[in-house]
This record gives structure tokens, sequence and C-alpha cells, in this order.
């Protein structure tokens, strides 16, 4: 049974779709092949294959071969726009934090995660980031103030330390409600980060 639009944007008809377009258009400079396309969005390349597809017969996405390898490209501009205010936050947050010493895990949490795991509801107006180590405040303050011109809207970044992540406080309401609601983690790389 097919599932019907995903809330975030309800004209994609699915989160593979979305996520293969912001990869796409987010770095409109750079050719991905299905296989590597697949494992950054962390989905089958079967799925992306079906989308990418689709993509390309509707005009939103071209393609070329290098050799055996399938290449894909974004083409036009105003649905950049589009997708950097939904799908847009996963890659734009993997690249920021991804090189970044003293960060052991990231997570989006809010209602943009809500609205991406498929939770009905309004249009998120900001971005809520919770980044697990001991990266210095202003430094993600100035992560945030990239991501924000990036993506046109609000981006809030905490940090917690590392242990207290690992064995939170019950008598802490903050990560007691993060914990408790939908979490879409990056996939940024584990740095080693002390506790």
């Amino acid at each position: 049974m097919r599932a019907g639009p995903h809330p975030l944007l309800p004209l994609l008809r699915s989160r593979v779709q979305g996520d293969l377009l912001a990869l796409l258009y987010l770095h409109p400079d750079r050719d991905y092949s299905l296989t590597e396309a697949a494992a950054i969005i962390g989905a089958s390349v079967k799925a992306v294959h079906t989308e990418a597809s689709r993509l390309i017969a509707g005009g939103f996405v071209s393609d070329s071969r290098r050799g055996n390898v399938h290449l894909l490209r974004a083409v036009s501009r105003p649905l950049t726009d589009l997708l950097a205010v939904t799908y847009g936050p996963l890659p734009v947050l993997t690249d920021l934090l991804a090189d970044v010493e003293g960060v052991a895990h990231a997570f989006i949490y809010g209602s943009w995660a809500a609205r991406y795991l498929g939770e009905v509801g309004p249009v998120p107006g900001d971005l809520d980031v919770l980044v697990v180590g001991t990266i210095d405040p202003d430094d993600l303050d100035e992560i945030a103030q990239v991501a924000q011109d990036r993506l046109g809207r609000p981006v809030d970044i905490r940090r917690i330390r590392p242990a207290a992540w690992a064995s939170p406080d019950p008598a802490d309401p903050f990560l007691a409600s993060v914990r408790e609601r939908p979490l879409v983690q990056l996939r940024v790389p584990s740095k080693s980060v002390p506790a």
C-alpha cells in the first residue's frame, strides 16, 4: 500500500523524493551517483532509482553517464528555495557539522522533526537542533547563523554534554521533552569527544 504525500511538503510524493531533491538542489554544482545519493539520504538504491526516474522524466533532474555510473544533477533554481525551507535542514546542517571537532551526535527536534517523520501539523517556522558534545557554544552560534542564512528561517542550536545525554537527569524537563518527541539524527561522523 502506497503512503500518501509527506506532511513536510505535501506536493512531493515521498520522503525519499524530498531528501533526494534536497541533496541535489542544495548542491547544484555537483553530480551524485545513485549509490552515493542512496547512502547519503539513507534510502535504498532501488527507491532512489525510482524517484530519480520520475524526476528526470518531469525535467526536475538531469542525468548523465560516466562509464557504468548513472549521475544525477539539479536543473532549476526556484525549486532550490522551496527545498531549502522544507527538506534542506538535513543536508545543510550535516554539511555544517560534518567536520567540526567536539560533536558526538546531532539531532533536529521540535516541529520540523515531527513533520519530517510524518506528524501532521502547521509548517514549522523555525528549526531546533541539539548537539551532543563539547563544542564551544559560540561556535554553534556561528553555525546556526550560517544555517539560518542558507535556510531562510531561524535556527536554534543547543548543546548538551555527552554524559548528560547518556544518563539524563529525570528532573530535566528539556531533555525529557526532547527524548519523548520526534528526533531526526543528522548523519554527522561522530568525533571522539570527552564527557
